[in-house]
């Protein structure tokens, strides 16, 4: 026992990285404490037990004799072992926190190990992480086994051992699966300037080429999409808009709010506000489904956006209504845009078609409605219940 320990903590010493010093002085402390339950010795005495570093002998003494028992080597044993796997324990938990606290705002690998209390518990091979339901995106589901990536937020010191907190939804996710995909963002090339992110919906995000010879857009894009697509994939289809950056405040608002067509634009830089109007057959495409463009748009930019139809922009003769562009869009109601599966193409082939509105759709043909483009019998027919649909809610509302 006594030259094993000393190999024992030798080998600890080299593959955790405890000092050897640090778990000597643990198991003297530790024999000395439990000698101490065992045998009969006054209080007021002290008891000292020392190991020795070449041969591994512990010794105990009460002020300053040795005492010598014959219980002393189980107790010395038994007491040695537990405090080097407590130690052994420690370090372990030490170096997975500093392994981890060092990748905060980095992506991590792993898979579902389970689902707890709508908590993903992520098998991370040499620890576990967890996804609370906040950080979820509402439109991604997983089950046990699958392989999954993750963003980590957050690593905590606990009794058990450090909590390492993941999530889905945060947008530096996005920012770090761009960097994976694209060199030239990894390399310095292209940068990414801001990021707005409804998970599982909508990202839109900003980028600058630092060289003009790249175009940061098509470097994003990659060949027939191939690099954007792979992220898209990896977010389970949510949908990404690759805005270009602009030092130009009215070219950057035109990039954030594309697909849709500005008329006018009128910017009070001191507020970070804008007014923009845009034709009235392009309302719908700017606000997005629940006004999910235009949101994410301000965002992007750290301004507050408010968008007017040109109808709109003469009713109130140039005056800013008192509320921001989130409560107008709740007073418009349901648009086209709220429809299901009708995304900007569909919209702007049905605005070519003078069906800019819920009505007009609903009093459509479905002969007529599945000419267009990006439409057929069975999708037409959906479009026009469900228009009605939301027509009634609107008026019941009303």
């Amino acid at each position: 026992m006594e030259s094993e320990l000393l190999v024992i903590l030798d080998q600890i010493e080299r593959d955790k990285g405890i000092n050897k010093e640090i778990l000597i002085e643990a198991v003297e402390t530790a024999v000395a404490s439990a000698a101490r339950k065992v045998w009969t010795i006054d209080k007021e005495q002290e008891i000292q037990v020392v190991l020795d570093r070449l041969t591994g002998k512990l010794t105990a003494y009460a002020d300053g004799e040795e005492i010598k028992s014959r219980d002393f080597g189980r107790i010395a044993a038994q007491t040695a072992k537990q405090v080097v796997i407590q130690k052994i324990r420690e370090a372990e938990k030490d170096v997975i926190y500093s392994e981890y606290y060092a990748r905060i705002g980095q992506l991590v690998n792993g898979s579902v190990y389970r689902i707890d209390k709508g908590n993903i518990i992520v098998d991370l091979a040499k620890t576990e992480g967890f996804i609370p339901r906040s950080e979820q995106s509402s439109k991604e589901e997983f089950k046990q086994g699958d392989r999954i990536r993750a963003y980590v937020l957050d690593v905590r010191r606990e009794s058990k051992g450090p909590q390492i907190v993941l999530s889905r939804s945060h947008p530096n996710l996005v920012k770090r699966l761009f960097e994976l995909e694209v060199p030239e963002i990894y390399d310095g090339i292209v940068e990414v300037k801001a990021i707005a992110r409804d998970a599982g919906e909508r990202t839109k995000i900003a980028v600058h080429s630092k060289e003009e010879r790249v175009d940061c857009v098509g470097a994003c894009v990659g060949m027939r999409g191939s690099r954007v697509k792979s992220i898209v994939t990896e977010l389970h289809g949510e949908k990404i808009d690759i805005v270009r950056h602009a030092e130009d405040r009215r070219t950057y608002i035109q990039a954030a709010l594309s697909p849709a067509e500005i008329v006018e634009m009128h910017l009070n830089a001191e507020e970070k506000r804008a007014d923009i109007v845009v034709p009235d057959d392009q309302l719908s495409i700017a606000i997005g489904k629940h006004g999910q463009n235009i949101r994410l748009a301000g965002q992007l930019l750290g301004w507050q956006l408010e968008v007017f139809s040109e109808e709109q922009w003469k009713e109130h003769s140039g005056k800013l209504p008192e509320k921001a562009t989130e409560s107008m869009v709740k007073d418009k109601g349901p648009s086209v845009a709220d429809l299901s599966g009708v995304g900007d193409k569909v919209i702007m082939a049905l605005n070519e078609n003078k069906l800019s509105t819920l009505e007009q759709i609903a009093k459509s043909s479905v002969e007529d409605l599945s000419q267009i483009k990006g439409l057929g019998k069975v999708k037409a027919e959906k479009m026009i219940k469900e228009a009605k649909k939301l027509i009634k809610q609107k008026k019941k509302k009303g």
